[in-house]
């Protein structure tokens, strides 16, 4: 096994209900997470409860599309 390259430094508070604010490397602002649609309803988060955010599963899709 090789040396380690990167460790990354990235912090995660949670804000209200579902929603998460993600501190990343190489961004000034938070990314934010949450949930919407189908997966709001899924979990039983009722509509207009809470901010709509893109959930983290979207952000891994767009990442792996890249």
């Amino acid at each position: 096994m090789g040396e380690v390259v990167y460790v990354s430094e990235s912090r995660i508070e949670r804000r209200d209900g579902p929603n998460r604010a993600a501190f990343l490397p190489g961004e000034e602002q938070p990314t934010f997470y949450g949930v919407h649609g189908a997966v709001a309803e899924h979990y039983g988060v009722p509509e207009g409860a809470f901010e709509v955010h893109a959930t983290t599963l979207d952000h891994v899709v767009a990442a792996a599309g890249g």
